[in-house]
Order: structure tokens, then sequence, then C-alpha cells
């Protein structure tokens, strides 16, 4: 049997089998990856350009924007290209890179969300502390912390997936190298490490999770004591999104990384994998947008009342 030193590349799941289905699943996978870089890519431009957005909030949210752009792109175009090409292959090397920026760019969104947990926490629930807890050096420190956190988190995983002796063959069944699959195909007890540093994030995204709902608690309590409709209106609106950004990156997350060994199924796995790789990076512009006046109006600014006359 082969080993993790003998192994040179591996192949990847077939996301179909006919030659008319493969270009299908690649036209598809364009479109979605072109709506998630246009969607990221309006919004980034927005916050930078726009003056008026120069503020903690929407500094988290390019921030976001780009973090979604590196996740989606560390996955879809190599899932494009195999598609389009009719191959399955991807190197030793090519794998572990996917893998280290795949989960540099998951860990640190979740950072990122973190963050601004806290700055709706501050700007709802300590407003006169808001400029001197969140000024611009401190903005930019937590947002180097969230990267630098990503960065160290992948670099661990990486390191320990890719030491293990592989000795189940080298076919991942994913349509990119993800480490549960790679798991897969090591030795008997070799995957204890790997599985140590996973309980420990485990309990380290559990904690982060503990503080997001406290904040919130805290945010919703606060808001229901403004007295008027049109203040707790404004309130709600500036956390909404990004609560609803939080529940589908936890849910989706969390499913695929909890989900019980009996529903373990190469089809589901996939559904799966689609659902936290795929859906966040396209919805998240769509949620922060959708009902935000102040991006509306930076990109009527920018690009005209044309692109947005039908909103």
């Amino acid at each position: 049997m082969p080993n993790s030193s003998s192994i040179s590349e591996f192949l990847l799941l077939a996301l179909a089998d006919t030659r008319q289905l493969q270009l299908l699943h690649f036209w598809l996978l364009l479109g979605i990856y072109l709506a998630a870089l246009l969607g990221n890519g309006l919004i980034s431009t927005a916050v930078a350009c726009d003056h008026r957005l120069h503020s903690p909030m929407y500094f988290f949210l390019l921030n976001l924007a780009l973090l979604d752009l590196g996740c989606i792109s560390t996955t879809l175009p190599k899932a494009m290209a195999n598609a389009l090409w009719h191959t399955r292959h991807i190197s030793y090397a090519g794998c572990a890179a996917q893998v280290f920026f795949f989960l540099f760019f998951l860990a640190a969104e979740y950072s990122i969300l973190i963050i601004m947990s806290y700055d709706r926490y501050i700007a709802i629930c300590k407003p006169l502390h808001y400029g001197t807890l969140l000024g611009s050096r401190a903005c930019a420190t937590m947002a180097a912390a969230a990267w630098a956190t990503g960065f160290l988190s992948s670099l661990l995983h990486t390191a320990t997936t890719f030491s293990m002796c592989l000795c189940q063959g080298n076919a991942v069944d994913q349509f990119f190298c993800e480490i549960p699959q790679i798991l897969k195909l090591s030795c008997s007890k070799s995957y204890l490490r790997e599985f140590g540093l996973t309980v420990i994030n485990a309990l380290l995204f559990f904690g982060c999770f503990v503080f997001i709902l406290f904040s919130y608690v805290q945010i919703f309590r606060a808001v229901l004591r403004i007295p008027s409709e049109q203040g707790r209106h404004k309130a709600f609106s500036t956390c909404l999104p990004h609560l609803a950004v939080v529940s589908l990156f936890l849910s989706t997350v969390t499913f695929a990384n909890l989900k019980p060994p009996s529903l373990s199924s190469p089809s589901l796995d996939l559904v799966v994998a689609v659902l936290y790789t795929v859906v966040p990076p396209v919805m998240n512009p769509i949620i922060y947008s959708m009902r935000n006046q102040e991006i509306k109006q930076a990109l009527r600014t920018l690009f005209g009342d044309t692109l947005l006359r039908h909103q």
C-alpha cells in the first residue's frame, strides 16, 4: 500500500460521469463563481471608495468580503478546471495548498464574524464609548489578529494532516481537498493527532459561539429598551444581516464537521461541502446589501442608478 511519501497526486471526486454533465457542471460552477466575485467585489469597492462607509462596521465587512473571495477562489477554480478538461488530478503540493488556504480563509472569516458581533455590541450597548473602543488602530489590530488566527490554525491543521502516513490510496471523495476525506486515507492510528487538534479547535469554536450568543442577548435587551420604534428598527436593521450571516456560517460548518457517521454518504458529503464552501460567499453580499441603503447609495454613486434601479 502507498504511503504519504510515495503519493505524488490525489484524485478528486468526479462531479459527473458523462461529458455533457461535466460541461453542465462547469458552466454552473462558473456562474456561481462569477456571482460571488461580482457580489463581494461590489461590496469591497463600495467600502473602499466611499468615505461615508469608512466606519468600523464596514471595515470589517470589507474584510469579510475579501475572505469570502479567497475561500471560494480556493475550491471552485480547480473543480471547474477538472470538469472542463475531464480530469480528477491534483498534485500533492496543490492539495496541501488547497487545504491550507481554505482553512486559512475559513478560520479568519469566523474570527471576523466574532469581531463584528463585538462591534455591534459596542455600537448598541455602549455607544458613547464606540469611538474610543473601536478606533482605527483598534480595528486594524483586531482585523490583523483575525487573519493571523486563520494563518496559525490553518498551518497547524495542514502540517498535522500532511505529516501523517497515508495507506489507503489517493482517491479523495470530495471535489476539493478536505481534511476529513484525507483522514480516511490515513493509517489506523495516525489520525489521532489531527483528532486531538480538532477537539481543541471545537472547544475554541464553542467558546466563541457562546461569546456571540452573549453579545446578541445583550444587544436585544438594549434594543428593546430603546423608547422609539424608529430607533429600535434602525438598531435591528444593523444587526440582522450579521446575525443571518453568522447563522448561515455556523449551521453549515457545524453540520459538516459534527454530523453523525451514520448520516455520512458520498452524496450527502458533497451537498454539505457545497453548502459551506459555495453558499456563504454567494449569499453574504446579498444579505448585507439587500436592505442596506448606505451600500446601495455608495454603489449608485460609483456606478450610476442603472445598476440598482430594479432593487
